[in-house]
């Protein structure tokens, strides 16, 4: 059997800037993105509202130098926060912040996206976790972007963690995915039969006028336009260090495994959209508790099943990879439950949404 390439990894966090005091979003006006850059560089940017901030690893060449660049990170944010009288939380949604109440960063390039989007754009308070991981061939990157396709709805229902919006619960295990879909070119991604098209469907936009450049495509997967890399991101911001790497991994081993069956002259079932928004939908409503559609079988299935039988069909290269320990955490989600599952849990015993923020914000620095 081929030994398999380096599949590096590059992971994006956006995190919640809370007060202490109200427990609500708080502008950071800055100070800490300015405060990051010194140390950081260009791993650390404001986002659209002001209680945002984003934060990118280095290219990691594995999943142990992952963890540290994510770890560091965290804490990085974390002490810049705590000197402003701020603390850090990770979830998709706030329990209970108001949009129409959060600055928008004072930068043309969200300027012209509110100006485009309006109140889409204003109110797309949200935090995601997205996951880079490289492949040098762009050609055999967009084949398996479409055969990874199938996969988002079991790896997005271990990431699910927004299940309150504006002060309310939802009925859904990720609401996040909800407020972003009032994007455009959002969702799942389309099929392309080679990279050609791929590329012609981009310069069409940016000609067009469509979009300025083509990483305005936010699709739940993509084929970055500028770096040689599959993107992953369909995922709620995750609680921990530990669901996040966690979640990498399982991202990291479905390529490796699609790469290797394409080295052996296989390929995975391509899947319609249609069916395949099917299963999307009840990884948002339901998260891992849920059924979704086995389409081999042709019939529903426990959601815990087929993350299962994932489980078995990325086995073969798991040690390879050297995220065993990372994958073995998936049984740990899904019998603790999801980080949407654990914050109602705390809405239930308190009923205080305040409590839920300071959950959210104690497990932000477990591990760190």
């Amino acid at each position: 059997m081929k030994k398999l390439p380096v599949f590096t990894l590059g992971i994006e966090e956006e995190y919640q800037i809370i007060d202490p005091e109200t427990r609500d979003l708080k502008s950071h006006l800055s100070k800490i993105v300015d405060g990051a850059k010194k140390i950081l560089n260009e791993q650390v940017k404001s986002e659209m509202h002001q209680s945002v901030v984003e934060v990118g690893t280095n290219i990691c060449q594995n999943i142990g130098e992952a963890e540290k660049e994510i770890k560091f990170l965290r804490s990085k944010i974390v002490e810049l926060a705590d000197n402003q009288n701020l603390i850090v939380g990770g979830a998709g949604t706030h329990p209970f912040a108001n949009w129409q109440d959060q600055p928008i960063t004072d930068d043309p390039r969200y300027h012209n996206i509110i100006n485009e989007l309006q109140d889409a754009a204003r109110s797309n308070l949200i935090f995601g976790m997205h996951c880079h991981v490289g492949i040098e061939n762009r050609e055999i990157g967009l084949q398996l972007m479409n055969q990874a396709c199938y996969f988002l709805p079991h790896i997005f229902a271990l990431s699910t963690n927004s299940p309150f919006w504006e002060g309310r619960l939802t009925g859904y295990k990720s609401y996040r995915t909800k407020v972003f879909d009032k994007f455009p070119r959002t969702g799942l991604p389309e099929y392309f039969e080679c990279l050609t098209s791929y590329e012609n469907y981009l310069e069409t936009l940016v000609r067009t006028n469509c979009i300025d450049n083509p990483k305005k495509i936010w699709w739940d997967l993509r084929l970055h336009p500028f770096y040689d890399t599959i993107e992953f991101r369909i995922c709620d911001m995750s609680l921990t260090v530990q669901e996040t790497m966690c979640i990498v991994s399982v991202i990291q081993a479905v390529v490796a495994k699609l790469y290797r069956m394409n080295q052996n002259n296989m390929s995975f079932n391509i899947f319609r959209l249609a069916l395949i928004k099917e299963n999307k939908f009840r990884a948002a409503r339901y998260g891992i508790e849920g059924q979704m559609i086995d389409f081999g079988l042709g019939k529903e299935v426990e959601t815990k099943m087929l993350i299962l039988e994932l489980l078995d069909f990325i086995d073969d290269v798991v040690d390879e990879l050297g995220s065993r320990e990372h994958i073995n955490f998936v049984h740990e989600i899904l019998k603790t439950g999801t980080g949407a599952a654990k914050q109602i849990a705390v809405w239930e015993e308190t009923k205080d949404l305040k409590e839920v923020v300071n959950f959210i914000t104690t497990e932000f620095t477990k591990g760190l």
